[in-house]
C-alpha cells in the first residue's frame, strides 16, 4: 500500500464523523468482541491459485498497449474489455443486475496555461515555476481560475478540531485568502502514538484532503500545502507526476463551487524563501505551530495564479463480478481492487511518458481474476462472493466511494471483505503487515489465514503515513462495512527486513507514480503468490461462515455498522 493523490473532498458530515475520530494502531489490545474469542471459524482448504494468470494479466494490462490506465480514456475501454473477459472466463456471472458495469459519473478537469504562482509585497517578489517548484488544480467544474492579489496567511497545520481544543483558525477570517499549510498532524514526529493527534500514527487531520476541506469551509481562495518529504511519505516527483495533467473528481450538481478555487503543493525551499521574504523564520514558525494556541500568522504578501481547464464529464465504470452463494446468496463478501492509474504523466529522461501503474495496481486488479478462478474451481461459497475492479482510485477513492454511497448490494447484507492494492514483486516474506489492526472481528480471520500459511502479521511500522486512508477499504469503512486492508511484509525470507526495507524505498523513490513502474525481469513472483493465498483463505472463510464480524466496540466505524444492520 503506498501513497496516494488528489482525492475529492469528503461530505461535511462524513467529515465531521471522521475527523473527530482517532486512528490508534492497536494491535489486538482490543480484542475482537464482535466474534466470540470461542466461536470456531471454519476450515477452508486453499488450492495453488494461477502463477500464469498473474503473469499475462498485470503484462497486459500494464503494457504501452493500455496507455496508463486513465478513467475516460482508450486505456480504460481495453480494460473494461479484458476484465469482463477474464470475469466470465473464470465462472463469474455480472453482478450488476445482469450487467458487469457499474457507471461511476465523474469529470475530468485538465489544467492549461499554467501561470508562474507568484507572490508580491515581500522583500523579494518571487515567481514559482509550475512542475518543478508548485502545482495547483481545481475541484471546482469551470473553465477558468484566477487567484488575484490574494492575502497570504500561515495557518499552521490548518486544523480545526473542537473535540481536541485546536483551532488554527481561531479568530481568523481567510476568506478570499491564501491560506498556506503544512503536511501531516502536530505531533507526527513524536515516537510513540499517545499525543493529541496519536502522537507518531496520522489521524484524518493530517491528511492532505482534509486540509483543503477546511480551507473551503473557512472560504480561502487557494490552499498550499508545504510539501516536506518525510511527513509527506513520498517525494516531490510523486506530487508532480500525479497533479499535473487530467485530474478526476466526482460529478456534481453544484459543481464543487464551494471548494476552494485552487489547491496545491509547494516545494520546502521556496516555501522557506518565500517566508524569509516576509520577514518570517519558516522554520520557528513551524515548530510554534505544533503547540497548542499557535495563532496564524499573516505573511503580508499577496499571492496570485490563473490557469485555464478543460472540461470533460465522463461515466467511467466499476466491473463487478459474483459467484452466487449455495445457502445464503443474499449475503455477501466483497474482495476489491482498482483497475486504474494515472495514464499518460511526466516524461523520464528516456522520454516515456506512460505510467504503466504494473505494481499499481495491475496486481490487483490481475489479483481479482486468479481469485476468482480458485473459488470457482471450489464450487460455490454458503455466501455470495463478489469481485469489484474499481475505478477512479487514483483520483481520491471515487470508484469506491460511488459504489459505498450507491451500493449494488445492501450494505447491511455485505458481510465485509478485503481490499487488494499494489502487490509485491520483491519476493516471499515471513510476515504480513496489517493497516488498521486491532479495529474489528476480521482480525481473527486474517489471523487464522496468516497462520494456516505459515505467516506472522505485524502491525504496519510507519503509522504516520496514514496509510489507512489511501486505499479503497477506507470508502466502504466509512458506510460501516468490515474490511481488512494488509500488505506484504518486509522480512523477506531472503534478506530479511533490510532487503525488505531496501525494495520497498526503491519502488516508493524511483517507481511509484512513473513511466517505471513496469514489469521488469527481476520481479519475483514467489511473495505475490504466497499473499494470494492469504486473500483467498480470508474470502472464504467469510464465505462459508454465518458469523456478522463488526468493528470492535469504541471504533469510529461501529456506529455506522450498527444503524446498517442492527441485529450484528
Amino acid at each position: 500500500m503506498l501513497p496516494r493523490l488528489f482525492a475529492l473532498p469528503l461530505a461535511v458530515g462524513a467529515l465531521a464523523s471522521l475527523a473527530a475520530c482517532n486512528f490508534a494502531q492497536s494491535g489486538n489490545e482490543a480484542g475482537n468482541e464482535a466474534v466470540a474469542a470461542n466461536e470456531a471459524l471454519p476450515d477452508v482448504t486453499v488450492p495453488d491459485l494461477s502463477l500464469d494468470t498473474m503473469k499475462t494479466l498485470v503484462g497486459e494490462l500494464s503494457s504501452d498497449e493500455f496507455e496508463g490506465r486513465m478513467p475516460g480514456t482508450v486505456g480504460e475501454e481495453k480494460t473494461m474489455a479484458l476484465l469482463t473477459r477474464e470475469f466470465a472466463g473464470a465462472g463469474l456471472k455480472p453482478g450488476n443486475n445482469g450487467q458487469w458495469f457499474q457507471d461511476v459519473p465523474l469529470v475530468e478537469i485538465t489544467a492549461k496555461n499554467v501561470s508562474p504562482l507568484e507572490f508580491t509585497g515581500g522583500k523579494t517578489d518571487m515567481s514559482l515555476d509550475y512542475g518543478s517548484d508548485f502545482v495547483a488544480a481545481t475541484y471546482r467544474v469551470t473553465d477558468k481560475i484566477s487567484v488575484a492579489d490574494s492575502d497570504v496567511v500561515f495557518v499552521g497545520y490548518g486544523i480545526n478540531a473542537p473535540e481536541k481544543k485546536w483551532n488554527d483558525y481561531a479568530g481568523l477570517d481567510v476568506k478570499g485568502k491564501t491560506v498556506i499549510i503544512l503536511v501531516n498532524d502536530p505531533d507526527w514526529e513524536t515516537k510513540g502514538n499517545d499525543g493529541e493527534f496519536n502522537g507518531r500514527a496520522m489521524t484524518y487531520y493530517g491528511r492532505w484532503t482534509y486540509k483543503y476541506e477546511e480551507a473551503a469551509r473557512q472560504g480561502a481562495a487557494a490552499a498550499i500545502i508545504v510539501h516536506d518529504t518525510e511527513p509527506a511519505a513520498y517525494g516531490w516527483n510523486v506530487v508532480e507526476s500525479s497533479w499535473t495533467g487530467p485530474q478526476n473528481v466526482a460529478d456534481a450538481t453544484n459543481n464543487h463551487m464551494d471548494a476552494t478555487a485552487a489547491n496545491g503543493w509547494i516545494q520546502l525551499a521556496k516555501a522557506k524563501q518565500l517566508f524569509a521574504s516576509a520577514g518570517q523564520d519558516f522554520d520557528k514558525l513551524r515548530a510554534a505551530a505544533k503547540k497548542p494556541g499557535f495563532k496564524a500568522v499573516p505573511l503580508g504578501v499577496k499571492a496570485s495564479l490563473s490557469f485555464d481547464n478543460t472540461i470533460k464529464k465522463t461515466l467511467s465504470k466499476n466491473v463487478i463480478g459474483i459467484l452466487p452463494g449455495k445457502t445464503r446468496p443474499n449475503e455477501y463478501v466483497l474482495y476489491t481492487a482498482h483497475w486504474d492509474h494515472l495514464g499518460h504523466c511526466g516524461a523520464d529522461a528516456t522520454g516515456d511518458d506512460i505510467c504503466n501503474g504494473a505494481i499499481d495496481n495491475a496486481t490487483g486488479a490481475a489479483a481479482l481474476v486468479a481469485l476468482a478462478k480458485a473459488h470457482v474451481a471450489q464450487g460455490p461459497a454458503e455466501r455470495t462472493i463478489v469481485f469489484i475492479a474499481l475505478t477512479a482510485e487514483e483520483s481520491g477513492l471515487l470508484g469506491s466511494e460511488y459504489y459505498a454511497e450507491n451500493p449494488v448490494f445492501p450494505l447491511g447484507q455485505t458481510v465485509g471483505g478485503v481490499n487488494m492494492d499494489a502487490l509485491s514483486a520483491a519476493g516471499p516474506a515471513k510476515d504480513l503487515v496489517v493497516i488498521g489492526r486491532g479495529k474489528s472481528g476480521l482480525d481473527r480471520y486474517l489471523e487464522k489465514a496468516a497462520k494456516l500459511n505459515n505467516r506472522v502479521l505485524v502491525d504496519e511500522s510507519t503509522p504516520e503515513k496514514g496509510y489507512y486512508y489511501r486505499s479503497d477499504h477506507f470508502s466502504f469503512a466509512k458506510q460501516g462495512v468490515p474490511m481488512l486492508y494488509f500488505e506484504a511484509g518486509e522480512d523477506l525470507i531472503k534478506g530479511g527486513v533490510a532487503a525488505g526495507k531496501k525494495a520497498a524505498e526503491d519502488y516508493t523513490e524511483n517507481r511509484y507514480h512513473a513511466p517505471s513502474d513496469e514489469v521488469t525481469d527481476d520481479w519475483n513472483w514467489d511473495g505475490m503468490m504466497a499473499d494470494l493465498k492469504v486473500y483467498f483463505a480470508v474470502g472464504r472463510m467469510l464465505a462459508m461462515t454465518d458469523a456478522w464480524p463488526n468493528w470492535n466496540k469504541g471504533d469510529e466505524f461501529r456506529k455506522a455498522r450498527d444503524e446498517s444492520r442492527p441485529t450484528s
